[in-house]
């Protein structure tokens, strides 16, 4: 049994930036050479989730108008009220209540199977890291547990 790890970094560029990790996640797997096991894709951030869906563009942008209803950026958030907010406030802080409402309808992590030295995706599915704050450094860890 092996245990291999790699933190993979982005930029992103907008809110609700979709990044196709994939090809990425494709590269480290045949890297390592396991061939039956799992990998876990985990994000390390509250607003930069990840999620498994297809990769079209018509799709990614009914994804964002989606989105933009579900929790939309100028509704009142207790978070985004600095005046009362005493906890984790960092030097540029940004009001991003709505980011993190958003956060709790995506995993942190996802979970697949490796056989016979190939991630088993759907015919459709990608792998996706989505920007729901600003534009800025994004880190994902993977880490492949087989043989």
């Amino acid at each position: 049994m092996e245990i291999i790890d790699k933190t993979l970094g982005f930029q992103t560029k907008e809110e609700f930036d979709f990044i196709d990790l994939t090809q990425e996640v494709e590269k480290f797997v045949k890297e390592s050479q396991v061939k039956n096991g799992f990998i876990n894709i985990q994000t390390t951030h509250t607003t930069a989730p990840l999620f498994l869906n297809e990769n079209e563009p018509l799709l990614l942008k009914d994804f964002k108008v989606h989105l933009e209803k579900l929790s939309p950026k100028e509704a009142n958030y207790h978070h985004n009220d600095f005046t009362r907010r005493t906890v984790n406030v960092c030097e540029d802080e940004c009001k991003n209540g709505h980011s993190h409402c958003l956060a709790l309808h995506f995993p942190s992590n996802l979970v697949l199977n490796i056989i016979d030295g190939k991630m088993q995706l759907g015919q459709w599915q990608r792998i996706f890291l989505v920007e729901l704050d600003k534009p800025r450094q994004r880190k994902v860890q993977v880490q492949i547990i087989g043989e």
